[in-house]
């Protein structure tokens, strides 16, 4: 639960332009998409599906490190870790299982013939979008489970696209189409509150100090 109070001492040391800012980006921000990667080898490429995730408004990004458990590469990422939510899981299934729980469709993005075509998908699901490794693709496991298959009209003789190239297509062209829709895609009230505070909290030097400093003001108070 969120103390108010608090947010709003803490909101009060921020730039009014800041403010403006964090609840401008929030009005945008969603999780009826969501995506994933896995085991991505070169992890610059993670990183720029980050940058994606965080440019086009998915706040969430999760990442399947079952082989290589690499860490996100901060200078590609351009700070964009510290606006998106990373979920990080050790296998498949456990991702599968999460999602799942939460509600997500199983969407594969894959290059095969009889997958669905971008401008052809079903927006009003919340979905759970899954780009493979560069050398291998998906694993077979997604491949079986998965609740649908996603893929990009190509027209030339190039079967494929870079991960972080094919990411930013599909989460641009789903998003826009998206804030165009009926759709309910925001974030809810509690939501929106939680992200205030915590890119609030990131965003204050020496905050520990700030923090101690206004619950012992409190606590004299009582």
């Amino acid at each position: 639960m969120i103390d108010l109070d608090y947010l709003h001492f803490l909101e009060n040391i921020l730039t009014e332009n800041r403010k403006a800012k964090f609840l401008k980006v929030l009005e945008s921000r969603t999780k009826h998409f969501t995506v994933v990667v896995e085991d991505v080898f070169q992890m610059h490429n993670a990183s720029a599906v980050m940058r994606s995730c965080e440019v086009f408004g998915i706040q969430e990004l999760n990442v399947i490190e079952q082989r290589y458990g690499k860490s996100i590469d901060k200078e590609i990422a351009m700070g964009a870790q510290k606006w998106v939510d990373i979920n990080k899981f050790d296998c498949v299934s456990n991702c599968l299982e999460s999602l799942k729980n939460k509600g997500y469709q199983i969407i594969a993005t894959t290059p095969h013939e009889n997958d669905c075509l971008l401008e052809d998908f079903d927006i009003s699901k919340p979905s759970a979008l899954f780009f493979g490794t560069e050398r291998d693709g998906l694993s077979e496991e997604i491949m079986q489970k998965a609740d649908g298959f996603l893929k990009i009209p190509m027209a030339g003789f190039t079967e494929s696209l870079n991960i972080s190239v094919s990411a930013a297509i599909i989460i641009q062209n789903l998003t826009n189409r998206l804030r165009k829709s009926e759709v309910n895609w925001h974030l809810s009230e509690e939501e929106i509150l939680e992200k205030r505070f915590y890119w609030t909290r990131k965003s204050i030097k020496d905050i520990k100090r700030i923090e101690e400093r206004y619950y012992t003001e409190v606590e004299k108070k009582q």
